[in-house]
């Protein structure tokens, strides 16, 4: 396996990236903050107001070093490449590999088993937390689920059927969202899971995971987009018109601990409550104007905590994290690594 290239996120607003030498160098408010060789960088990504010299940009592009830019809330901007690309064979080898039933199979064995296992922390966490709360009965329905989600996610690494694979991944979320109400501490009855619903969502809580979702796959298609992969070309999710597959696929290893823990939180603490949710006329649920800002503040201090990857063992903003699976995927379908290492929460 080879060793993997770094990459510099800048996020400061105002920050300046430029080209001293072989290195780029990093300043705000006209002093150095960081510099790092060229030759150890895999790419370069600016976020919201920070930018970049055009020499800096034409040395990436000599390099094939990444040069992205994205909005402050992830959204993916534009690339800057050289006349010499290598998204064309990136692209076309994700199209193989989406074809080839083992190879196919060995990714969706990793986006699955790292699916179950993730839900299985986020249950284990709130048993830890709130299992004195709950009745002798509920905490055994926790406690199966929990089981249930690890033998799932043992299953997975030892199939290539695709097929099987997304028959496992249906049991996870369906073990899983059948004890989410036991993760639940509001009494609002208006606020309590009962099954999921979507397109649309029919009550509160629903829309309130809806609404996050949609921010969290608009963040992996975003990541997928700026290094160089086709955001519709899934392997789990099936391929239709107009459904960013492969952002659903790198979704599932992230969904229950960033999204599932950050909707409880609001939901547990009185932060949202019913009258943050109007009713439409087709029967959807919505957020209110108010309550969608609230949500999209907490998103981004969510998004602001830190932890440690499990495959790098550097610490890294969970808002970052769709662009570090992003860049191990390409990395996996180049050759640069033997396998596709899933975002695995401790």
């Amino acid at each position: 396996m080879r060793r993997l290239l770094n990459t510099l996120y800048v996020s400061t607003e105002g920050a300046y990236v430029r080209k001293d030498g072989e290195n780029a160098v990093v300043e705000i408010d006209g002093l150095e903050k960081l510099r790092a060789p060229l030759h150890l960088l895999g790419g370069v990504i600016c976020f919201g107001r920070a930018n970049m010299s055009p020499a800096l940009m034409g040395a990436c592009a000599e390099r094939g070093v990444t040069a992205a830019f994205f909005t402050e809330n992830g959204k993916f901007l534009a690339r800057v490449e050289g006349p010499v690309s290598g998204n064309v064979l990136l692209r076309r080898e994700q199209y193989r590999r989406g074809d080839a039933p083992t190879e196919c199979g060995a990714i969706v064995c990793a986006i699955v088993a790292a699916k179950a296992q993730n839900q299985r922390t986020v249950l284990k966490r709130a048993a830890r937390d709130h299992g004195q709360g709950l009745a002798t009965a509920d905490l055994a329905r926790l406690d199966a689920a929990q089981i249930r989600l690890r033998d799932i996610a043992r299953r997975a690494v030892h199939l290539s059927d695709v097929d099987q694979l997304r028959g496992l991944e249906g049991e996870a979320a369906q073990r899983y969202f059948e004890v989410f109400p036991l993760m639940q501490r509001t009494e609002e009855p208006a606020l309590r899971f009962v099954r999921r619903s979507r397109r649309p969502p029919l009550d509160p809580i629903n829309a309130l995971l809806s609404f996050l979702y949609t921010l969290l796959t608009h963040d992996c298609r975003s990541a997928l987009e700026g290094v160089g992969l086709d955001p519709a070309a899934g392997f789990l999710h099936r391929l239709r018109p107009g459904r960013p597959s492969l952002a659903l696929d790198l979704m599932e290893e992230l969904r229950a601990p960033m999204v599932d823990r950050l909707a409880l939180s609001l939901t547990n603490r009185g932060q949202i409550q019913v009258r943050d949710f109007r009713s439409m006329e087709n029967g959807a649920t919505v957020l209110t104007d108010t309550a969608r800002k609230a949500v999209l503040v907490a998103w981004q201090e969510r998004k602001k905590q830190e932890i440690e990857h499990p495959f790098l063992g550097e610490k890294t903003p969970l808002g970052l994290l769709p662009h570090v699976q992003a860049r191990l995927f390409a990395r996996t379908l180049r050759g640069d690594l033997d396998f596709y290492p899933p975002m695995i929460w401790r």
